[in-house]
């Protein structure tokens, strides 16, 4: 299997490349070279997410130095849950697929261990550490940062918002010292995207520091999340014998861009939903054809907070024009307000405590059709309520139950240093 760039003009790679250079040399995104058409058949003995991935993945890793590995590197990443729970409905079947149960408490956790797993085992032999450089909107950020500390050979640099991630949340980024350095950049998410972007096209920088990175951008990052969107759609239409859908939160777009790439593949996905907070720039080109990314604005579900959604480039790359994306996806925007009004309805009604991220999907998908709501849908719950307590909890009424390792987090000591939202600030602190 090669990786091609969306851009067109670098060499395709391994597996291996794609992983460790992060971002083609053109600028563009590693993507397959064509999707494998899977055989449900392969997968009759596959029931946990780990077996399920190690199946998946096979062609990808394939004649790579990682494929051998591949199932150990399967079991680190997918060590905690992933339940699909049934919840209350006045419709069709309805479930929430829960992916919050990790280290960090959000979904980051799959992807972030999977890539650690690798570069771990690619990085042994190298005589430089390798620089991981990661941009986050909240989760992304203390999910690599606890997937890769104390790995031998690897440092993590974070760049996150002031100002504009949860208490929490900054909490799980600035926790770790050692070879994490945290970065609080005077500016918002798409400053800090930008900064890691053009990190990796300044010469001065590469010749100086190996890097990579570990946002969404990484092939490594997308491919482990789509394994859970097969695991749980095959498991439910062994149980159901129905196609499984899916309503998705979505700021920078891997995660939804992983349940298309599983559907891709053949595995039993329905309708994939796309739901986004007031950044719009995914809803407003399906409804005008039009791509305009603009500022991000700043709301309830912070992490979802992206106005150039970086995987929105795979997703014209696989589906060139508006219309086949229309047939493949669609996306709603839900305000702050639909937010609030939702985490305390559900609070009520289903006796769910949402995060604002995963009350968007649940808002989505009350506001559907009757004929669609009739059939069987998957909330994807992205992360714990517990991240996001000063919103929630006066919503809810009461405390949201802290999880047991998150909780260990927030009594760390905090190490972190401010920067400027421009690259000379950036390249100061890796040097």
């Amino acid at each position: 299997m090669k990786f091609r760039s969306t851009v067109g003009q670098a060499p395709m790679v391994g597996f291996c490349e794609a992983l460790l250079q992060g971002i083609a040399p053109d600028g563009g995104l590693y993507v397959p070279e064509y999707f494998p058409d899977v055989e449900l058949t392969d997968f009759a003995d596959a029931r946990t997410p780990a077996q399920v991935g190690t199946i998946m993945l096979a062609p990808f890793a394939r004649g790579s130095e990682l494929e051998a590995s591949l199932p150990v590197i399967c079991q680190e990443a997918f060590s905690f849950p992933i339940p699909l729970k049934r919840i209350p409905s006045d419709s069709g079947p309805l479930y929430v697929l829960e992916l919050f149960h990790g280290p960090t408490a959000a979904f980051k956790d799959v992807g972030a261990r999977f890539l650690a797993a690798c570069f771990e085992r690619l990085n042994r032999n190298q005589q430089a550490p390798l620089t991981i450089l990661v941009a986050t909107s909240g989760d992304t950020g203390g999910a690599v940062a606890a997937a890769f500390h104390g790995r031998a050979n690897t440092r993590v640099v974070v760049l996150f918002p002031k100002g504009l991630v949860s208490g929490r949340q900054e909490k799980q980024l600035c926790c770790w010292g050692d070879n994490v350095l945290s970065l609080r950049v005077n500016g918002n998410f798409d400053d800090c995207q930008r900064m890691v972007k053009e990190a990796f096209a300044n010469p001065e920088l590469n010749q100086a520091v190996r890097l990579s990175s570990a946002n969404s951008i990484n092939l490594g990052r997308l491919l482990p999340q789509a394994v859970y969107y097969a695991a749980a759609s095959l498991n439910y239409w062994r149980a159901a014998g129905q196609k499984l859908n899916f309503v998705i939160p979505t700021g920078n777009l891997g995660n939804g861009q992983a349940c298309v790439w599983a559907k891709t593949m053949g595995f039993p996905i329905g309708k994939i939903v796309f739901a986004t907070n007031e950044n719009r720039p995914i809803p407003d080109y399906l409804e005008t054809g039009d791509w305009s990314p603009g500022a991000s604005i700043a709301t309830l579900a912070s992490a979802m907070d992206v106005g150039n959604p970086s995987n929105m480039e795979r997703l014209r790359d696989m589906l060139p024009r508006v219309e086949l994306m229309r047939e493949a996806v669609s996306a709603y925007s839900v305000s702050d307000e639909n937010i609030r009004q939702q985490i305390s309805r559900d609070e009520q009604a289903r006796g769910e405590t949402w995060c604002p991220h995963t009350a968007t999907a649940a808002y989505v998908y009350d506001s559907l059709s009757e004929s669609d709501k009739a059939q069987s849908w998957a909330l994807v719950a992205t992360a714990h309520p517990a991240k996001f307590e000063t919103i929630v909890e006066p919503l809810v009424g009461h405390p949201v139950e802290i999880p047991e390792a998150l909780a260990r987090l927030l009594d760390l000591p905090t190490h972190v240093s401010d920067i400027e939202p421009v690259l000379e600030a950036l390249v100061d602190a890796v040097k």
